[in-house]
């Protein structure tokens, strides 16, 4: 059977009583968000709306616009800190964002920023909450599917964003609206409209947004329900392997949406269950189609006595396939004031086992350090593992990294109160890609290669098997005739930029163009550093042990560019200004983990990043006085 890519959500189960081209990922510069109606207001709670952006290491500014209202809000955020922007309840800004009634308006918010950050929302109401992160504009797209949950109070709902104007929109290919940029579509159904597939002539934003929902539901009867608050990832993101962490209640259900026909389930781990309108078979599911899993972190009861009715209700995030591992991650914890009753805050990151402990963290811009607070969960079979690491300086912003990959969730509880959403990943287009020397094609201009062989690959869901034309490939322009309707191929390339186009034809006729910048730069151009004379390459297996913490630098480089501001250090982030132009230089550490970077300008004007791990250790010699 073929295998086709999927979409997979993990709702936390938290009962009540009882997470030009830019690398393709979670942060970015303009972001388009909107908000969903909130039952809890109907029992006379107040609905506050909060907008939380976290910053990298470079002082931040931009502002959030009101589409409905043409006003703004400038911002400015120091570095490694998180600015938090509250809309307060029936607020003007509060009605010119906030979804209640079906059909086309102007509540949406416009963030852009001149560096790139991470941006989250959260809808909170007194026992009735949950929480999003905003997908960057580059990365929105024109084809999606709703997931949500049999409604219990009020309705299953989605929204629609555009970006763009004179944008259509359809549901299951019947037309509900033209907008323009700004615009949103809010559409409401008494029924679960997971599965539905939404499309666009131009790339919008999608956010499902139901108004209050039991998971699991049917059989079990539980005692509450809450709203789901997700921006869910366009189809051509969707990928074919996942991981899922289980947060520490003991039990999570994943929902399993299939983008093609013909599309086979394969699981270790985890028990297929029933749910109103899912599948019992993990065979053969036709696009829409979805199926459930429960999945135990431990030993534990099911139906109502999951927590033994003590804490939490539903909430709902976005797990992205392992396809979308990034190396690093920048996020914010929630801290919501006034009425509410979440008090933990936890992450979840996802990552390789075998190379887990090179997982490291920094709190509000300070030392990369280990991993402490939590515990990883390994899960052998597939090599992967996940560690459970509680946010407890929730107005800081948190950096994780791991060249090796790692995927973040975030999730928040409290008595009859929870959030859950996707902090950090990727957002690749999977859908049909090509690689270059394994770097897939929307990251190839931020991955410079020395001249020589280059080898390609494609990975296309459902190619035409036998079309004359089912795959081409073109440079500059013009076809690659030797490369045609190959999926793997190879050619040197000299020196220069080149436009790789793949030109894909799928099953059903429909083609698909996907454009990637291959540079290729000299191979006498390199650059490395020294700390202590251990090379940077050696240095994350090595600490430094002295009793000052002095660390002495020096760079060896090729090529570098003759003028001013072709050499720059980074510690931890932070510009070593005193460092500028300095081949060598000296710093003094106290005992930590420290991520060292070296930016380079070469003489041809391209540019190179070195980056590593130190790590010092400060001993003192006790002295014993002895009298003779």
């Amino acid at each position: 059977m073929k295998s086709t890519h999927y979409f997979l959500i993990a709702s936390v189960f938290l009962i009540q009583s009882i997470f030009s081209l830019q690398a393709q990922n979670t942060e970015g510069r303009e972001f388009w968000l909107t908000f969903g109606f909130n039952p809890g207001q109907n029992q006379n709670q107040p609905v506050d709306l909060y907008i939380r952006i976290a910053n990298g290491g470079n002082a931040t500014s931009g502002k959030i616009e009101f589409t409905e209202l043409g006003t703004f809000i400038p911002f400015n955020i120091l570095p490694n800190q998180i600015f938090t922007y509250k809309i307060n309840y029936q607020s003007t800004q509060f009605y010119a964002v906030y979804n209640t009634t079906m059909g086309k308006t102007n509540k949406s918010v416009r963030i852009t920023s001149d560096q790139n950050v991470s941006v989250y929302i959260m809808n909170q109401c007194y026992a009735a909450t949950d929480a999003t992160n905003i997908f960057p504009i580059t990365t929105l797209a024109t084809e999606y599917r709703q997931i949500s949950y049999t409604p219990s109070i009020g309705l299953d709902a989605y929204v629609v964003v555009a970006t763009e104007n004179n944008t259509t929109v359809e549901h299951n290919g019947t037309f509900l609206a033209t907008l323009n940029k700004g615009e949103v579509y809010y559409r409401t159904q008494n029924s679960d409209m997971t599965g539905v597939r939404i499309s666009s002539s131009k790339p919008v934003a999608f956010f499902t947004v139901p108004q209050g929902n039991n998971i699991p539901g049917p059989p079990f009867s539980h005692c509450c329900g809450d709203i789901l608050f997700q921006q869910l990832a366009p189809v051509n993101t969707w990928g074919k392997t996942f991981f899922v962490p289980v947060s520490h209640f003991t039990i999570d259900r994943v929902r399993i949406v299939a983008s093609e026909n013909g599309t086979t389930i394969t699981q270790i781990g985890g028990a297929l269950v029933s749910s109103q309108g899912s599948q019992m078979s993990l065979n053969n599911l036709q696009a829409g189609q979805f199926v459930e899993l429960e999945i135990l972190l431990n030993s534990a009861n099911t139906g109502c006595q999951y927590q033994g009715f003590n804490i939490s209700d539903p909430a709902q995030s976005w797990l992205p396939a392992l396809e979308q591992k990034v190396p690093a991650s920048l996020i914010a914890p929630f801290k919501p004031d006034g009425s509410t009753l979440i008090t933990i805050h936890h992450a979840l990151i996802v990552t390789q086992t075998a190379t887990k402990n090179d997982t490291k963290f920094s709190v509000g811009g300070g030392p990369l350090m280990s991993l402490i607070g939590g515990s990883w969960k390994d899960h052998l079979v597939s090599g992967m593992s996940f560690y459970n690491l509680p946010l407890t300086n929730s107005n800081d912003s948190y950096y994780f990294t791991n060249n090796n990959g790692l995927v973040i969730l975030c999730y928040g509880a409290g008595n009859a109160e929870s959030y859950y959403y996707l902090a950090g990943s990727a957002m690749r287009d999977l859908d049909a890609a090509f690689y270059a020397n394994d770097i897939h094609f929307q990251e190839l201009k931020e991955n410079p290669f020395c001249a020589g062989l280059v080898e390609f690959r494609a990975e296309i869901n459902g190619l035409h098997p036998t079309h004359s034309e089912r795959l081409t490939w073109w440079i500059d322009g013009v076809e690659y005739l030797p490369a045609k309707n190959l999926e793997q191929w190879s050619k040197t390339f000299s020196v220069g930029e080149y436009e790789i186009k793949m030109i894909v034809r799928y099953e059903n006729d429909e083609t698909a163009t996907k454009i990637g910048t291959l540079k290729i730069i000299p191979c006498n151009y390199s650059a490395e550093f020294f700390a202590n004379d251990i090379p940077h390459s050696l240095l994350q297996n090595n600490t430094i042990c002295n009793k000052t913490g002095k660390v002495d630098f020096r760079a060896v480089v090729e090529g570098i560019h003759p003028g001013a501001g072709s050499l720059k250090w980074y510690v931890d982030g932070v510009k070593e200004d005193a460092a500028d132009d300095q081949l060598t230089w000296s710093k003094t550490f106290a005992t930590g983990v420290y991520e060292i970077k070296m930016w380079v300008r070469y003489d041809n004007g391209e540019t190179a990043e070195i980056i590593s791990t130190l790590k010092v250790e400060i001993f003192w010699i006790k002295m014993q006085n002895v009298r003779h």
